[in-house]
């Protein structure tokens, strides 16, 4: 019996030890979509400073027609290549937006003013855009305080004259979005298949392993929700 007992441990610690080596495969695996781009040709690409230096001569002809670039986070972060990557993307021809970072933490209002900051001069296409999820994010704030601080930061903007756009993934559109800022443009991220056309999205993020040249490494890749005049009607309606 024990040894039947120590069979046992050996096979479920060595399945285990399987499990746990391949969890960094299997995140890998999940985390890109090819695209039909016979359905979906309006490629595009987000940035951060973590990208570092990219080239947008190449990038505009890697078949990429839209740059969408980290701007602000909470109430006081600036990304330092935020105005580089806009203008260096524009001279290429580019169509630009800016999102910024929601905090939980931190009043919505506040984050509004730091966007607003950060964006000050710039030129852009795209709807002034908020990246909410829950990933790096602290857990201990209930649906309704986020949502209070989220609408408390787009009433803001709209004020100021700014037309808005949400980022989020599955479970944040399920926790945060759905039912409550419907009206808005959606890019939801979507790293296992395409999104449902009940989310009624505009952009889907659907590559952590994207490969553009001009990047050097990873890079988020992107699509939009229609053809060419389309992605041009949906810019011209939205900023």
């Amino acid at each position: 019996m024990a040894r039947k007992i120590a069979y046992a441990i050996i096979a479920i610690t060595a399945l285990l030890i399987v499990w746990v080596a391949s969890r960094p495969l299997m995140r890998e695996s999940s985390a890109h979509v090819d695209v039909d781009r016979s359905r979906y040709p309006v490629k595009g690409i987000d940035v951060s400073a973590h990208n570092g230096a990219v080239n947008y001569a190449r990038v505009a002809a890697d078949t990429v027609s839209f740059v969408l670039a980290k701007a602000s986070e909470g109430v006081s972060f600036r990304d330092k290549k935020f105005v580089m990557n806009v203008e260096s993307a524009r001279r290429q021809g580019l169509c630009t937006g800016a999102y910024h970072f929601f905090r939980f933490d931190t009043p919505g209002f506040r984050q509004a003013q730091n966007f607003l900051r950060a964006v000050d001069g710039v030129v852009l296409d795209f709807p002034l855009i908020i990246d909410v999820e829950e990933w790096g994010n602290a857990e201990t704030f209930t649906t309704a305080e986020v949502v209070a601080e989220l609408r408390e930061m787009i009433d803001c903007l709209n004020e100021a004259g700014r037309k808005v756009m949400i980022y989020t993934n599955k479970s944040g559109y399920d926790r945060f979005i759905r039912f409550r800022f419907d009206d808005l443009p959606l890019w939801v991220c979507s790293l296992r298949h395409e999104p449902a056309t009940s989310v009624g999205w505009s952009l889907w993020q659907h590559s952590h392993k994207g490969h553009v040249h001009g990047v050097v490494g990873d890079v988020d890749l992107n699509t939009f929700n229609g053809d060419n005049e389309e992605f041009l009607d949906f810019l011209f309606k939205n900023t």
